[in-house]
């Protein structure tokens, strides 16, 4: 059974380059734009294996697409992903007590994403 990641980023074209580099390395992907938008995935009868997601977002943020997610007992241990331009060390602890798994830094490696995800998934 394929793993299913969840990518929320508001710009299409990251989206995009990430789901096709992820379908590639043989994963399900699906994705949204904000957080709000993401929070309908977690109420599926799908499970999802991980979460990657942006920081920056209109709507709903990717720290309060954490907390919502980290709320859920179904996801409460479920590796959560940041992919995204910021680099501020108070940013990034603030994320890990929220519950952030990592981090990656846009522009991405994607040989570097795929093997990330795969270390978290394990």
């Amino acid at each position: 059974m394929k793993k299913i990641i969840l990518i929320v980023d508001d710009s299409e074209s990251i989206r995009n380059l990430v789901r096709f580099t992820l379908e590639g390395a043989d994963f399900d992907v699906l994705s949204a734009e904000n957080g709000q938008e993401a929070l309908k995935f977690f109420d599926d009868e799908r499970k999802m294996h991980l979460l990657l997601t942006d920081l920056h977002m209109p709507i709903m943020n990717g720290m309060e697409l954490i907390k919502h997610v980290r709320q859920n007992s179904m996801y409460s241990h479920m590796p959560i992903l940041f992919l995204t331009t910021e680099t501020q060390v108070g940013i990034k602890k603030e994320a890990k007590e929220l519950g952030a798994t990592g981090w990656i830094v846009k522009p991405f490696n994607s040989d570097k994403l795929i093997s990330t995800v795969k270390k978290v998934l394990r």
